[in-house]
């Protein structure tokens, strides 16, 4: 992106801002919100919705259980575990493996 391109952005941001009276902290304040709620989630699916395990369970926490999957293999992988291996997932455990639970996607999903 050239200078003159990123400064009419940041002014346009800038006009925005001031018209909605959002300050800079508010905004460093919700960005921190999203990466906490971020990092607490403990369940992730393949289409990215996620679950901190708490609470009731989402409809797709209940769907994958009542199908036969374990909600441990919806687990977010974090870096690296507490030895510092990284965990692998094995595909041989996955009951949907080779099924058309496996090949199709909802189409109120699917990405263009």
């Amino acid at each position: 992106m050239d200078e003159r391109k990123r400064d009419s952005i940041v002014a346009y941001l800038l006009r925005r801002m001031a018209e909605f009276d959002i300050t800079p902290e508010a905004i460093a304040a919700s960005i921190a919100d999203d990466q906490r709620r971020v990092k607490a989630v403990r369940y992730r699916d393949a289409f990215g919705n996620g679950w901190d395990g708490e609470g009731v369970a989402p409809q797709w926490v209940v769907n994958a259980t009542s199908a036969g999957q374990s909600v441990e293999h919806f687990a977010v992988q974090r870096a690296a575990d507490a030895s510092g291996n990284k965990r692998a997932v094995n595909w041989r455990d996955d009951p949907f493996a080779g099924s058309r639970l496996a090949t199709i996607k909802p189409e109120y999903r699917q990405i263009p």
